[in-house]
């Protein structure tokens, strides 16, 4: 079964998925787009029929944030 959330199969070509061809692309930019995403999902969520599924993909570029934000502190 696919992980919609974690890994969607539609996100990946060969061995790269797309957060990572975008992470490159932006650099430093990278948080500003996962600050976006956070708030998408979460705007959206009781308006698409997965409600639970895009608060845990909001969940998900949370994580990423938090990875990046702690990085930076140390």
């Amino acid at each position: 079964m696919s992980d919609l959330v974690n890994h969607p199969p539609h996100y990946r070509v060969g061995e790269i998925e797309c957060i990572e061809a975008i992470e490159a692309a932006l650099g430093d930019g990278f948080k500003y787009y996962l600050q976006g995403s956070i708030i998408k999902y979460i705007w959206r969520y009781e308006h698409k029929g997965s409600p639970l599924q895009d608060l845990h993909k909001a969940g998900w570029y949370l994580e990423r944030l938090t990875d990046i934000a702690a990085v930076n502190e140390k």
